[in-house]
């Protein structure tokens, strides 16, 4: 079995991506071959079988030119022309077998989710793949809702929680930014509008007149940098935020640990790799309520900021202990997706 993974490829540290590394090094560490290619604007030099085309002729080269048997699609967002074309090429290419992991938690209860039936474009095309991976039930009910066949179907979340990262320091830039703020407030996602960052950087100037040492650190990267960059330029506290860009996923792990407050803002969402990881970890967790966090997570509603800095001081007021819930790492979800490909190929004999 060789196997193909397309989809965003760090950085940076998505929860897409960290679901494609995590499969990615699960078959590597089977002696399973298995080579991924990046489908972002973030462009690097191949290396390590990790493929970076710069437009849709190199795409098609390599699907067309690597061996594979299985090729596995991540899509997160929503579902655009791009990628349903992409889509349609990966299910009809001869010999190979095509599986799809939608990852956009909150697409089907979005207008144009909600506006799908199985005879729409979408639909069609999301009935070729010979497995669908839904990363929660509210996406099976969708895929149902499409069309696909219940056979077809798979529902595995896509979190694999990690062990209790190594206790050494931060890099020096972020570790003295830890050690000059408390409280810490941490948030680790994509640049994006739907995080809702600018909520925060606003909430922090509030947050600071309560606790005069907090600060926010920021990790990720995305279409908001110079926008974000200006709004905290113009802030009285700017020197108490920071954007640190992409970090490794080792270091965001340390950073989550090291924090006294994670925070999840959000307008659209699904099931957040980065607040699973943070609970794992024993964080107190605040993040925008979509209708499928998990157990333990401190709700408010959308751009609530008066409901966060609440929720702030109630959870500063009795911190839990922060000790990590599990030594376990739920890789019985990654080895799940796995055993999706063992199950097509032996069909197909």
């Amino acid at each position: 079995m060789r196997v193909l993974q397309l989809g965003p490829y760090p950085p940076p540290h998505g929860g897409v991506q960290t679901n494609l590394v995590a499969i990615r090094r699960c078959l590597l560490e089977q002696g399973i071959p298995c080579e991924a290619i990046n489908l972002t604007q973030f462009r690097k030099p191949d290396a390590d079988g990790v493929y970076y085309p710069n437009n849709a002729v190199e795409l098609m080269w390599l699907l067309v030119r690597l061996p594979y048997d299985i090729l596995h699609l991540h899509i997160g967002g929503n579902l655009s022309a791009r990628l349903l074309a992409l889509s349609l090429l990966c299910c009809w290419l001869p010999g190979r077998r095509a599986v799809l992991t939608f990852h956009s938690g909150g697409y089907p209860s979005s207008p144009e989710g909600r506006a799908m039936h199985s005879r729409s474009w979408r639909a069609f095309v999301l009935r070729q793949f010979d497995a669908v991976v839904a990363v929660n039930q509210e996406i099976v009910e969708f895929f149902e809702k499409c069309g696909v066949e219940r056979s077809r179907i798979r529902m595995i979340p896509p979190h694999s929680m990690p062990g209790s990262p190594d206790r050494s320091s931060l890099p020096p830039g972020l570790q003295e930014f830890f050690d000059s703020h408390q409280p810490l407030l941490l948030t680790v996602g994509l640049l994006e509008p739907e995080y809702d960052l600018p909520l925060q950087i606003e909430l922090l100037g509030a947050v600071r007149r309560r606790y005069p040492n907090a600060g926010l650190a920021i990790i990720g990267s995305g279409s908001l940098q110079a926008q974000l960059e200006a709004q905290i330029k113009a802030a009285s506290y700017a020197s108490h935020v920071r954007l640190c860009g992409d970090v490794e996923h080792s270091v965001t792990l340390r950073a989550i640990q090291a924090c006294g407050v994670f925070l999840r803002t959000t307008l659209y969402d699904g099931d957040s790799i980065s607040v699973r990881e943070a609970l794992h970890l024993g964080v107190p967790v605040i993040a925008t309520d979509n209708g499928m966090r998990p157990a333990g997570v401190h709700l408010i509603a959308v751009s609530d900021a008066d409901g966060c800095l609440h929720m702030i001081d109630k959870v500063l007021a009795d911190p839990p202990p922060q000790e990590p819930r599990s030594h376990v790492t739920n890789a019985d979800n990654i080895q799940a997706v796995v055993q999706v490909y063992r199950d097509l190929l032996t069909s197909e004999s």
